[in-house]
This record gives C-alpha cells, structure tokens and sequence, in this order.
C-alpha cells in the first residue's frame, strides 16, 4: 500500500518509529514532514497529507501531533478525507470498517509506539463494511443541508 505519514513538532520522533515500522511490512511511505523537532504548525501538515490522501497519491494517512485533535481536525478539513483519532485498535478497526477512513490521527504525548503500531495494523488489516454504512459514508462528504 502506498501511505502518507506527517507530524508536527511534538510527534516527530513517533513518526519516524512508525514510518520504519510501516516500511517493515512492506508498505511504500511518504514522509511528509517534518523532519526535525523544530516547532511547526500542525495544520499545514495536516493539509499536505490531506492532500496527498485527496489526489490518490497515497492510498491512507497516518496523521501524528501531540494530542492528535489538531491535526485530524485540519484533515477532516479536506471532504475526500475522513480521519479517525484513534488511542486503540477497536476504534481503529471500526473507523475502517464503518466510516471507510483512510486517514488514522494518533497522539503521540497520549499512545505509545506498541499501541500505536497495534492500531496501524487493525487499521490497515480491516475493511470497509459497505452495507448499511455506505450511505452514511457518502453523507460526510456530501453534506445535505
């Protein structure tokens, strides 16, 4: 699979565990930044992988700040993109399944790198229902006011 990884500052050093952990099972990963601890601003990257998710580029994002909020906020921003903050793997199972993500947002100062790889890999190893959650799927985005 073909994944888009990104950070801030505070999530740098669980990007880096995750990308190499990613690229371990075979996957092909863009790190899209950034590359040091220097404070950065979390929506800019949450636009870039956003984007990337957007376009095809990358088939899944995995979306790392402090706490997680911020930066799925920023990609939830882009209506092809639907990211799931996830702190275990049920949710993260469930966020595929049901809501088809296909972008993961974690905390990094929250959920260790066991964790955290636990939920990429029930993330990446589910499906999407269809069904019944198709529709609803279709609904976010394409809101009807």
């Amino acid at each position: 699979m073909r994944i888009a990884i990104a950070s801030d500052h505070a999530a740098v050093d669980l990007k880096a565990d995750l990308r190499e952990y990613l690229i371990e099972l075979g996957h092909e990963v863009a790190d899209l930044g950034p590359e040091t601890a220097d404070r950065v601003d979390y929506p800019d990257y949450g636009y870039k992988l956003a984007s990337v998710v957007a376009d095809g580029t990358a088939q899944y994002g995995v979306a790392l700040c402090g706490s997680g909020i911020g930066i799925s906020i920023a990609v939830n921003r882009n209506p092809a993109c639907r990211a799931a903050l996830v702190s275990e793997p049920l949710s993260a199972a469930l966020a595929r399944e049901h809501n088809n993500a296909n972008v993961i947002a974690m905390g990094a100062r929250l959920t260790g790198i066991d964790m955290a790889k636990a939920c990429l890999d029930a993330f990446l190893g589910t499906e999407f229902g269809g069904g019944r959650h198709g529709p609803r799927v279709d609904k976010l985005s394409n809101p009807a006011f």
